[in-house]
């Protein structure tokens, strides 16, 4: 399936210690024109910091975004040979439709749309126009219900009155713990939102949450895309305490990220982490984010299913995928919302909000943006706590693979080895892990652990859930026989 990256901009298928701002952050902007958004909507299959989302492939297929039929990648660092089926290989080429669930980045924006930069707005036309219809609309409501609740109260006063008002309290409203009300005042505190500008000036809105006390922030890497080479990128609390930050690490292949703020604060609060291999299709979840730039918005949902793979992208011709074998939610997740905590009903982490299936590439009122349709993905936590480790500790991500490049060809019935890997070389690694297990150019692989692999895209899914070093039961067909052996996973260190 495939998808767009979620955010305020994603694909067409994402220094000396400076003084905190101590004013407000800027409202967050809509998303930009379309083209240059980090998040965005799945992509059929073949792929902003505004708010990007990719959109997803035909009913029945993974969740990835690729260019077109016959098009492939080495998701292990081979490139597809010119005239030979799609290498399985990193990297793997764009998605076409998939898009990420913030803005930022160019392409269309929406969570599992194109990872979008939002779209400044206008200073005149149509929106100014709206907007101050609304003003109108607001400002009549407000006199007429000012009227309305001095008649009221009048009348509520007469002997003749048969209303019934609630005793007056000068206490608070409780909220029992588990309420989303509960689990939303606990957690909105530690979630911020993120915007990243290139030094071109090019950017979106994204979201992330605190990590550690340390003042690390995690994110998905199209969020903050646009500022890793010398951009400029800044997090905004509830409260409106902005504080500059920089990009500590960043793992496109995942599309997980770490930023730190600058002058951190000392009462930071991480949200608790869950544990995502627990979670059961029909939990409650909540998502929080900055959909369409509106800033520490709270959705809720349900988990709608779990493993399912997707790959995302922000559209763009050099783009290259994002793979998940996702939680599926139908919390509502829009371009901005991505790299948002998705948490269970107790409040804890279980996933970090990263694409949304789009219906199409249209946006609301015309936009150019996809939003929500109930299709959300978001990577499991358990996942994306590895990598930030890893981000914190080195600053590279690093990548379990078997050696061999597979087919990103639909209809193979499994991941297929390809016949030859890029430029000429043997599509199975001499030494690795694949040829120590025997397997060989043409073998399709069907399972993984028991888990069916239907697809090349659905196996790199799989296999990045797990570690370097762990040991997979992988189940192949050769010449029409099954068989089923035992392979140790290798390692490949940064995105290149």
């Amino acid at each position: 399936m495939s998808t767009e990256n979620e955010g305020n901009a994603v694909p067409p298928a994402p220094s000396a210690p400076p003084v905190p701002v101590e004013t407000p952050a800027a409202p967050a902007q809509g998303p930009s024109p379309a083209g240059g958004a980090p998040t965005a909507p799945i992509p059929a299959v073949p792929g902003t910091p505004g708010a990007p989302e990719h959109e997803s492939a035909p009913a029945g297929m993974p969740a990835y975004a690729s260019n077109g039929a016959g098009q492939g990648a080495d998701p292990y660092g081979q490139a597809p040979t010119q005239g030979s089926a799609p290498e399985a290989g990193w990297p793997p080429p764009p998605p076409a439709t998939p898009s990420y669930a913030d803005g930022g980045g160019s392409g269309h924006g929406g969570w599992g749309s194109s990872y979008q930069e939002p779209a400044p707005k206008p200073k005149n036309g149509r929106g100014g126009l709206v907007a101050a219809v609304l003003v109108a609309a607001l400002v009549a409501g407000g006199v007429g219900g000012g009227i309305g609740y001095s008649l009221a109260k009048n009348d509520d006063n007469s002997t003749d009155s048969t209303t019934v008002s609630a005793p007056s309290t000068s206490g608070q409203v409780k909220r029992a713990s588990g309420t989303v009300a509960s689990v939303a005042a606990g957690a909105l505190p530690s979630t911020v939102t993120i915007e990243a500008q290139s030094t071109s000036g090019e950017g979106g809105t994204g979201t992330g949450f605190v990590f550690d006390k340390q003042g690390h922030i995690l994110t998905n890497n199209h969020v903050v895309a646009d500022a890793v080479d010398g951009g400029k990128l800044t997090a905004t609390f509830p409260s409106g305490k902005k504080y500059d930050a920089e990009v500590v690490g960043h793992a496109q292949g995942y599309d997980v990220a770490v930023i730190k703020l600058k002058n951190a604060p000392s009462d930071l609060k991480p949200l608790v982490l869950g544990n995502s291999d627990e979670v059961a299709v029909g939990d409650s979840t909540i998502a929080i984010g900055a959909p369409f730039g509106l800033s520490n918005t709270v959705t809720t949902g349900i988990i709608s299913a779990k493993n399912r793979p997707v790959a995302s992208s922000d559209g763009s011709a050099s783009s290259k995928s994002s793979y998940m074998s996702a939680l599926q939610t139908d919390a509502s997740i829009n371009p901005g919302n991505s790299g948002g905590p998705l948490l269970d009903a107790s409040g804890a982490v279980i996933g970090i909000n990263s694409a949304i299936q789009s219906s199409s590439s249209g946006g609301l009122g015309g936009s150019g943006q996809s939003g929500s349709i109930g299709l959300g993905f978001a990577i499991p936590i358990n996942q994306a706590k590895y990598v930030a480790q890893q981000l914190i500790q080195t600053g590279k991500p690093v990548y379990a693979k078997i050696g061999a490049s597979v087919s990103l060809e639909e209809g193979t019935g499994g991941a297929k080895i390809t016949e030859q890997g890029a430029s000429g070389s043997s599509s199975v690694e001499p030494g690795g892990p694949a040829a120590k297990a025997g397997l060989k150019p043409g073998d399709v692989i069907t399972k993984l652990d028991g888990m069916t692999v239907d697809s090349g895209p659905t196996l790199i899914g799989a296999i990045w859930t797990h570690k370097p070093g762990d040991t997979v039961k992988l189940t192949y067909t050769r010449d029409g026989k099954t068989h089923t052996v035992d392979v140790t996973l290798g390692s490949r260190e940064g995105d290149s």
